[in-house]
């Protein structure tokens, strides 16, 4: 069984991820287990929702950086 070994920076940052990962699921028509148990997600549509995450996440720190030069 694998474990998570990945750790946040901020720990707070957590409850503001997991809302994105289901606001991206909700636009991408994806519907999320109410359980919490992913293992019955495909592939696809878990790398779906993490792709779409990433995208916003950079385009949000690329607008942070161009705001401050």
């Amino acid at each position: 069984m694998a474990r998570n070994q990945n750790q946040l920076l901020i720990p707070q940052a957590r409850a503001a991820l997991e809302q994105l990962k289901y606001e991206v699921a909700q636009e991408l028509g994806i519907q999320l287990p109410a359980d919490g148990y992913y293992g019955h997600m495909t592939t696809r549509d878990m790398g779906s929702i993490g792709g779409s995450i990433t995208r916003r996440l950079v385009q949000l720190a690329e607008q942070q950086i161009s705001g401050t030069r």
